[in-house]
């Protein structure tokens, strides 16, 4: 049975870490549009999921949708297009960078540590209602060979 999660906000990709200089040590710090989004993933899903997180040493598989904003400067034809999916979003940022932002922000919350994932399909689409759509399943054993 799938754990399905819908987070409405628009993705953010996870940014580079930043760093400041402590007198002898450097810092490293989320730049804060990606903090901001984990967090809000988090609360988002914390609303939904209500159990413990799922333990370590159970293999996760994890489903992700990704959906952007359609351009408003577009016509109306354009549109309808990328709504119907006849337009894939193949600009930046990259996949792996939203995937990223939402395991960090789900690790404690959904699964021990996202090191449990072991496939993954992800997809980035358009809609009038930008979104992050979640599946995650737990693989029991013996069952993926």
């Amino acid at each position: 049975m799938a754990i399905h999660l819908t987070v409405n906000a628009i993705p953010v990709a996870q940014s580079r870490p930043r760093f400041t200089r402590q007198g002898k040590f450097v810092k490293t710090y989320d730049p804060p549009k990606s903090k901001a989004y984990k967090k809000l993933v988090r609360q988002e899903v914390l609303k939904q999921y209500h159990d413990e997180p799922i333990a370590k040493g159970n293999p996760l598989i994890l489903q992700v949708t990704f959906y952007r904003s359609i351009q408003k400067s577009l016509s109306k034809a354009e549109h309808e297009r990328r709504l119907k999916g006849d337009i894939l979003p193949f600009i930046k940022p990259d996949i792996d960078n939203y995937f990223k932002a939402v395991t960090d922000a789900l690790t404690g919350v959904i699964w021990a540590d996202d090191n449990q994932i072991t496939d993954v399909k992800m997809s980035k689409r358009y809609s009038d209602n930008p979104r992050t759509e979640i599946l995650v399943w737990k693989i029991e054993e013996g069952a993926k060979k």
